[in-house]
């Protein structure tokens, strides 16, 4: 691929920023469960989230709290709510996967960078200000009233940056979340980061690429 969009829009949490639910779920559960167990309970954690995405939108706070609940639930755990809440503090303190910056920064002045998050508003500035590079558009899950996978979210970025699915290079380390539905609007430029969060898919026609420095040369800088 070597195509110059008008925008790259990008996931957030787990493509560029380090989305650390895993540790999370281990600071609270791992002293209680083994370590097949907590393997388990993270999977399940993670099957849970995507689940509260898929209807009518909600706070994120209660898709963390939702998720934990149905969780515990499933391994027989005590659901604690302050455990939901001190998880989802968190989400804002993560920061950038290591090769992000530097990534970002061979092309962020010469291609307008977009943030496309299942994330709330008064949580994102904080993770975008880790990125070390300029954003020059956040289009948020809470502004959009719609989670990924869902086709809502994409629409209303089209709508906000007045283009459609043929102006826009879209950058994802996940199938599930963003890049089957991209696939499904029509976005034939897509780049798979492929930080191990899930198998290839080559049906759904992406750049492979291990991290972010290699970005640029996709897209012929």
């Amino acid at each position: 691929m070597n195509f110059r969009p008008k925008f790259i829009t990008f996931d957030c949490h787990g493509t560029m920023i380090f989305f650390n639910m895993a540790d999370a779920a281990r600071h609270h559960y791992g002293d209680i469960l083994s370590p097949e167990q907590m393997d388990t309970f993270i999977a399940n954690f993670s099957a849970y989230r995507l689940d509260e995405v898929l209807g009518a939108w909600k706070p994120y706070a209660e898709v963390v709290h939702n998720a934990v609940e149905r969780t515990c639930k499933r391994h027989g755990i005590t659901f604690d709510p302050a455990v939901a809440s001190e998880i989802y503090d968190r989400v804002p303190t993560w920061g950038p996967h290591p090769d992000v910056p530097a990534g970002l920064a061979r092309i962020a002045d010469k291609i307008p960078l977009v943030a496309l998050t299942n994330s709330m508003n008064d949580q994102i500035p904080y993770n975008i200000a880790r990125l070390g590079a300029p954003i020059a558009h956040v289009c948020t899950a809470e502004s959009a009233q719609a989670y990924k996978p869902q086709m809502k979210p994409f629409e209303y970025m089209f709508d906000m940056l007045g283009c459609g699915p043929a102006d826009v290079l879209h950058v994802s380390s996940s199938f599930r979340y963003d890049l089957m539905t991209a696939h499904d609007l029509g976005i034939r430029n897509k780049v798979w980061v492929n930080r191990g969060h899930e198998p290839a898919n080559p049906h759904y026609g992406y750049t492979e690429i291990s991290d972010i420095s290699g970005l640029a040369a996709v897209v012929g800088l």
